[in-house]
C-alpha cells in the first residue's frame, strides 16, 4: 500500500471513529507498527492530526473567531503594523476572514482607503470611519467565525479589483501551499486571490505548518509573505523559488 493510500485512511479512521492507538491502525491497515508511527509522524508534520501517547487524534470543528482572536495577539499586531505600512492612501484592499486582518483593520483607521471585505469583525471596526471607503461583500453568514461566504461573495468579487490582497491562512507547508481548514471558505479565498494586483499571505509562525487540509493555492499566487519570525530553510526556498518575499516583522528591511 502507498504512504499516500495509507495516510488517507489513516485520516478516515480518524475522523469516523475518533482518537485510534497505533496497534488499532496497524491491525487496520495491515503494516506494521513502525510504519504507522512514522506515518503519523508525516501527518502531524503536515498539520492534519494531533500524536497522542500511544496513537492519534483528528481534531474536529473549528474554534468560535472570539477564541482564535485571544491567543498569540502580539504576534499579529507585530505582523499588523508591518502589513499597514505597505499601503499608501488612495490604495484599495481587500481583507481576508481571520483575527489577523482584523489587528491590520484598527491601523488603518484614519487613513484614505478603500477596504472591501467579507469579515463582519473588520467592517465593525472600520463602518464609522468616514475616511475609509468601505465595501462589504455579500452571502451567507457564517455566524461563528463571522465571515460571509458562498455563490453570491464570489459574484461579488468577480465584479471588483483591488491593488492589495491581506490573506489569511490556518497553515503553510513545506512546499509553500496555503491550506485553510474550512472548505467552504476556499472558493472566496480564490476568488478573492483573482480580484487583487497583489497578494500578501499574514501567517504568524504557528502557521508553518499549522492546520488545514483544504489547498488554498500555490505559492506561485503569492506576492509577500508577513510573518513574525523567521521561516524554516524548507518553506523558505519553497517560497523563494516561487519568488515570493518574506518579510518578518520587526526585522529592519534593505534599503531598496
Amino acid at each position: 500500500m502507498l504512504a499516500e493510500q495509507r495516510h488517507r485512511l489513516i485520516l478516515q479512521a480518524l475522523r469516523s471513529g475518533g482518537p485510534a492507538a497505533v496497534t488499532e491502525l496497524s491491525e487496520q491497515l495491515g503494516v506494521s507498527p513502525a510504519t504507522v508511527r512514522r506515518d503519523l509522524v508525516r501527518l502531524e508534520e503536515s498539520g492534519l492530526l494531533t500524536r497522542v501517547h500511544g496513537g492519534a487524534v483528528v481534531e474536529e470543528g473549528e474554534q468560535p473567531f472570539a477564541e482564535v482572536a485571544a491567543v498569540r495577539v502580539p504576534e499579529k499586531d507585530s505582523i499588523a503594523a508591518r502589513a499597514a505600512s505597505m499601503v499608501q492612501d488612495g490604495d484599495s484592499m481587500l481583507l481576508d476572514i481571520g483575527t489577523t486582518a482584523c489587528r491590520l483593520a484598527r491601523l488603518l483607521r484614519g487613513r484614505r482607503l478603500t477596504v472591501i471585505t467579507s469579515n463582519l469583525v473588520v467592517y465593525e471596526e472600520l463602518a464609522d470611519d468616514e475616511g475609509i471607503e468601505l465595501v462589504l461583500l455579500g452571502g451567507t453568514v457564517r455566524r461563528e467565525y463571522r465571515s460571509l461566504i458562498g455563490f453570491l461573495t464570489e459574484d461579488n468579487l468577480r465584479q471588483l479589483h483591488a491593488d492589495w490582497l491581506f490573506l489569511g491562512a490556518s497553515g503553510v507547508r513545506p512546499g509553500g501551499q496555503v491550506m485553510d481548514t474550512t472548505v467552504v471558505e476556499v472558493p472566496v479565498k480564490r476568488a478573492m486571490i483573482k480580484a487583487s494586483d497583489r497578494v500578501v499571505l499574514l501567517a504568524d509562525s504557528a502557521k508553518f505548518p499549522g492546520t488545514g487540509m483544504a489547498k488554498v493555492c500555490d505559492p506561485q499566487a503569492l506576492d509577500v509573505l508577513v510573518t513574525d519570525a523567521p521561516v524554516d530553510a524548507a518553506t523558505r526556498s519553497s517560497l523563494q523559488e516561487a519568488d515570493v518575499e518574506v518579510v518578518v516583522a520587526g526585522e529592519v528591511q534593505p534599503c531598496s
